[in-house]
């Protein structure tokens, strides 16, 4: 038989703290979201593009000397 009183203690709970936590969480990262990058957060971002640009490079030089000493190396993956 299904008994509707074994869920009303945990909707309660659900309903006075958890959904307000919820709410407030997703509000205040919603917030900061709108604020865009702090500037510590901007300095890392250019720092991983620059770190990028360096292993694409890398990678280029790479298949280009791998290219050289072993023309099949591509074929093998």
């Amino acid at each position: 038989m299904f008994n509707a009183e074994v869920f009303v203690a945990p909707i309660i709970i659900f309903m006075v703290v958890v959904a307000p936590l919820w709410l407030i969480l997703h509000y205040r990262s919603k917030k900061q979201v709108s604020q865009g990058l702090s500037e510590h957060e901007h300095r890392q971002l250019v720092e991983l593009a620059q770190k990028a640009e360096k292993m694409a490079d890398r990678i280029e030089t790479l298949e280009a000397l791998l290219d050289q000493e072993a023309p099949q190396w591509r074929r093998k993956i």
